[in-house]
């Protein structure tokens, strides 16, 4: 093949490429549908979540989340919950014992932080419990009257 040839085949392939790179955000956008044809997923998005209660700017906040329940991920799904608000969970695992209500343990007499996580998790009780030795704020035991929040739906 000559060398004009290989200009031609050249100038074809960057014409494609420049249409596809030129029309691909515009096939993103019309598959999706606008958000004023789906109110239901705005308005459960907006209950779902309680975007105003977060850990403040500026403080690390310990969490420890232990399941306390026979259900299983249930401590994952609280750290990934708490972790989205700020609240540094820097362990996980599995309680000894379980447990019917969701509690908040303060370890380090910041009942305020306490109430925090417990207002983040819709838990009613915050339990005083000064530990030390363990370097956490609060310890969290998630029971069986912990309801996870719906998650958003994305067809």
């Amino acid at each position: 093949m000559g060398a004009g040839v290989w200009s031609a085949v050249r100038a074809e392939c960057a014409i494609g490429l420049a249409s596809l790179v030129l029309l691909a955000p515009a096939c993103r956008k019309s598959d999706r549908a606008p958000s004023a044809q789906r109110p239901e997923q705005s308005a459960h998005q907006a209950t779902a979540v309680d975007s105003s209660v977060r850990a403040p700017n500026g403080v690390r906040i310990k969490v420890e989340v232990l399941n306390a329940t026979r259900n299983r991920g249930v401590a994952r799904r609280v750290t990934l919950y708490l972790r989205d608000r700020g609240f540094d969970v820097v362990a996980m695992g599995n309680s000894g014992r379980l447990q019917s209500n969701t509690v908040v343990l303060d370890r380090s007499k910041h009942p305020e932080w306490a109430g925090l996580i417990a207002k983040a998790l819709r838990a009613d009780s915050t339990l005083e419990r000064p530990d030390t030795s363990r370097y956490l704020d609060a310890t969290v035991l998630i029971g069986t009257d912990w309801a996870a929040p719906a998650l958003p739906f994305y067809p």
